[in-house]
């Protein structure tokens, strides 16, 4: 949750609001609590995925790479289906602000998975 919402809400209500509000179909007021369930859902899944997915060499190296392999396949249609299918004033705009969005949240979930399964180091 701290990866998706910190990058997420920053990028909808601050950093990219004005490219959001000029979107006929989104909601002007947010159903917080159902990106907060989409949230919990993925962010659980991703970390029961994980373990099976970890080769034991380099954690983090290894969530970085399960991560934006995640990231790929669920940003896919936020990225490209949806500027497919709804009338957005800018399609290279949107590829632009949803590919950003979503490399900087599945870095930052991928160093921050890394980082909660890395292995103790003995001295």
């Amino acid at each position: 949750m701290v990866a998706t919402f910190g990058v997420q809400g920053a990028s909808h209500f601050a950093i990219n609001a004005e490219h959001y509000a000029a979107i006929a179909f989104i909601r002007p007021d947010p159903v917080i609590p159902l990106g907060v369930a989409s949230m919990l859902i993925q962010g659980a899944t991703c970390a029961l995925l994980f373990p099976t997915f970890d080769t034991g060499k380099s954690t983090i190296r290894n969530a970085l790479v399960f991560s934006w392999t995640i990231g790929g396949f669920l940003a896919s249609y936020i990225v490209l289906a949806e500027a497919g299918k709804y009338m957005i004033p800018s399609i290279p705009s949107w590829i632009l602000v949803e590919g950003s969005a979503a490399a900087a949240q599945f870095t930052i979930f991928g160093l921050l998975l890394g980082l909660l399964h890395r292995r103790p180091t003995h001295v």
